[in-house]
């Protein structure tokens, strides 16, 4: 009686290629859950604080009244808006504003060119910048960006 080699010891061509195609995909979600804390406290509180700014000039442009926003030790603050209810602080403490320059937001529809750049407290390396330029919204930009030329 003649021997066969035995079937099914080993891995198919496919299954080994199944097998990296699931890693590949398992590598790929850790590395995007791993995602810098730092980098993405800073974005959220600079998406946050252009939504704040741009609420505070509606609001002066409807009380007519000028708005001033200025940064604090602990935060910052929004002057001239009568019972407002607009937060005062920082999501995340690791965010401070660089500069302690007043913005002005109003009350007039076009106001000056404005910027206000925030740093990571942990890592001052890491750096966003809220610019306008007194017509449209404010926009989160880099610093590298807002160095090469924008108000």
């Amino acid at each position: 009686m003649i021997r066969r080699p035995s079937q099914g010891l080993g891995f198919t061509l496919i299954e080994l290629l199944v097998v990296l195609a699931i890693m590949a995909v398992a590598t790929a979600g850790v590395v995007f859950a791993l995602r810098d804390g730092a980098a993405t406290a800073l974005e959220r509180d600079a998406q946050r604080l252009g939504a704040l700014l741009e609420s505070a000039r509606a609001q002066s442009r409807m009380s007519g009244s000028p708005v001033r926003w200025r940064a604090t030790e602990t935060g910052f603050v929004f002057e001239g808006l009568p019972g407002s209810t607009l937060p005062s602080n920082w999501l995340s403490m690791d965010v401070r504003a660089e500069r302690r320059a007043d913005v002005v937001l109003g009350p007039e529809p076009i106001i000056g060119p404005q910027q206000i750049a925030l740093v990571s407290v942990s890592d001052p390396t890491r750096s966003l910048v809220l610019t306008t330029d007194g017509v449209h919204p404010f926009a989160v930009r880099s610093d590298s960006v807002s160095a090469q030329g924008a108000p």
